[in-house]
C-alpha cells in the first residue's frame, strides 16, 4: 500500500501484522481520487477518516493537498501503526488521531465541519443500510458534522445498494471495482 499521488507520491504505508483487513488497492485508491477531483476534492479541504485502518484514504488526502483530517479508528494497536504512517508523511500538524468507535461519535471536532468524509466501515455492518440500521444513524450524525456542501463517500461491498438519501445526503454517484463498491453523497439544503 503506498500514497499514489501528491506531495508524498511511491510513499509506502506500514499494515499491521497478522490483523484481518481489506485495504483498497492502489488501482482502486487512484481510481476513487480520480472520480473526487471533479468535485473539487480533496485540495485545500477538511477531511475525515472513518474506520480509518492506518489511514491510506486519509494520508493519501493529505498528500493531494488536503487542509486537515480527522482519523478515528477504534483498534489500538491500528492506531499505532496510523500515527506511524501520519510521522513518516509528515503530517502530524494536519492531522488528529481519535480513538473510538465513529458509529458512536462521527467526527467530532469542536464546532469543525468538513468538506469530505471517507466511511469504510467492516462490509458485514453495511448489510443492513435501511433507516434505523448503523450506517443511517452515522449519517444522520454526520449531517451535523459536515459543510453544507459536504461529500460523504461510502464503502462496500459490491452487492450493497445504499439508499437515495440519508438525512441531508443525497446519493449523487456510485462505482464498482472487483467485489468493492463506493457511493459518493453530497449534502443538500435542508
Amino acid at each position: 500500500m503506498r500514497i499514489i499521488a501528491g506531495a508524498k507520491r511511491g510513499m509506502k504505508l506500514f499494515s499491521p501484522e497478522g490483523t484481518i483487513s481489506r485495504p483498497i488497492t492502489d488501482r482502486v485508491k487512484e481510481s476513487l481520487f480520480n472520480v473526487l477531483y471533479k468535485y473539487g476534492l480533496p485540495a485545500e479541504k477538511t477531511v475525515a477518516d472513518l474506520f480509518c485502518g492506518v489511514g491510506s484514504l486519509g494520508i493519501e488526502s493529505l498528500s493531494r493537498g488536503a487542509s486537515f483530517v480527522t482519523f478515528v479508528e477504534k483498534d489500538p494497536k491500528i492506531i499505532s501503526v496510523l500515527k506511524k504512517n501520519i510521522e513518516k508523511a509528515g503530517f502530524v500538524k494536519e492531522s488528529l488521531v481519535l480513538m473510538a468507535d465513529a458509529f458512536k461519535i462521527g467526527a467530532p471536532v469542536d464546532g469543525q465541519k468538513y468538506d469530505l468524509i471517507f466511511v469504510d466501515p467492516p462490509y458485514l455492518v453495511t448489510e443492513d443500510v435501511g433507516k434505523g440500521s448503523q450506517l443511517n444513524n452515522l449519517l444522520n450524525l454526520l449531517g451535523r458534522q459536515s459543510a453544507d456542501v459536504g461529500f460523504v463517500v461510502v464503502r462496500t461491498h459490491r452487492r450493497t445498494e445504499l439508499l437515495e438519501q440519508y438525512g441531508r445526503f443525497k446519493v449523487i454517484e456510485r462505482r464498482q471495482w472487483g467485489t468493492m463498491a463506493v457511493t459518493i453523497l453530497q449534502a443538500v439544503a435542508e
